[in-house]
This record gives C-alpha cells, structure tokens and sequence, in this order.
C-alpha cells in the first residue's frame, strides 16, 4: 500500500469513528478539552492564538477559545485563500461575525485584521505519539507551519478527541510535526 492509499485509509477510518460519537460525549468532550487545557498549559499566554471553527464533526473548541480569550489572549481563525495556499488568519473574538469562506469554513470578514499567531490550535483526523498529525489532505496547515517556523517560533498544538491518537500516522518529508497534542483527555509535548 503506497503512503497515499495509506493516509486515504486511516483518514477514512478515522472519520467514521468521529461519526459514532453522540451529543453528550462531544459536550464532555468539549468540557474535558478545556480542563486538560487547563491543567497541563502547553502554551505560555497572553499569546496571539489562532484557532478554528468546528466543521465535519471536529472538537468544539469554542468553550477553550473563550477561556483563552478571557485570558487576555487576542484569537485569530484561518482564512482558507484556495488551493495549494497557505492560510491567513483574521482576528476574532466570541460574539463576532463569521461569514463563509472555502469549502463551508466559517471565518471572519475581510475588514477584520490580519494577525500571526504565536500559538495555532490545528485540527486534526488523526496524531501518534511522535506528534505526526493527519489532517483532511489539502496541505494547508503543513505550509502554513513551515512558513510560519522559517521566521521565528511559534507553537502548533493538534486538537482533537481522544479516540483521534493512534500509534501511527502515516507522514512525508514536507508534512510538519505538531509540538502538543490536546484532547479531551490528554496533552501530549512533542519535545
């Protein structure tokens, strides 16, 4: 099997686990994600963190981006430009309108600030204990990090339920290593 019937494979695999999870267990999930935040602090604030809005049946990180806001963090979403791109990030807070963006992604409107993030909370399908991150195939999180760590130091933190760690993530030379892992029942440093 080549690496991207591989990758295909587990993304595939992976979706339909996220699938069977319930209402109430995405709740806790949502809950727990921020506890374990809490607990183990894998970045250091106030930070400019950017994070996204839940799509696909993601982790609701909207109760973890209103704790870092109220933390004196300023928050960021992505900006998806198109293919092959690296993404943008405009600012954002809770309460403020999203408009539709590239493939139904909510994002903040065009006159909002663009701002780069010290901290990203990246979504992810699937992460190993090496910090190898699956994400949905377009590339855009793995450029946008290279760009981002060829300038200075930044930390990419995949966020995801529990169930996403698996033992082992297919990955290529040009894909990029999260530095943690937070789920809704762990954080993990990649160090």
């Amino acid at each position: 099997m080549t690496l991207i019937e591989r990758k295909r494979a587990l993304r595939g695999a992976m979706m339909i686990r996220r699938q069977g999870l319930g209402e109430d267990d995405r709740r806790a999930a949502a809950e727990g994600l921020l506890e374990i935040y809490q607990l183990e602090r894998p970045a250091e604030l106030p930070a400019v963190v950017a994070g996204f809005w839940p799509i696909k049946d993601e982790i609701d990180i909207r109760p973890l981006m209103a704790y870092l806001h109220g933390e004196g963090c300023r928050l960021a979403l992505p900006v998806v430009h198109g293919r092959g791109q690296r993404l943008s990030f405009r600012a954002w807070k809770p309460g403020d309108p999203l408009e539709t963006g590239v493939f139904g992604t909510l994002q903040p409107s065009a006159g909002c600030e663009t701002l780069e993030p010290d901290v990203l909370l990246v979504p992810l399908l699937a992460c190993d204990s090496e910090g190898w991150r699956l994400g949905y195939g377009g590339g855009y999180y793995d450029r946008t990090l290279e760009a981002l760590r060829r300038r200075r130091k930044v930390t990419a933190i995949g966020v995801g339920f529990d169930l996403q760690f698996v033992p082992d993530v297919p990955h290529r030379a040009d894909d990029q290593r999260l530095d943690w892992l937070l789920t809704d029942r762990r954080a993990c440093a990649f160090v």
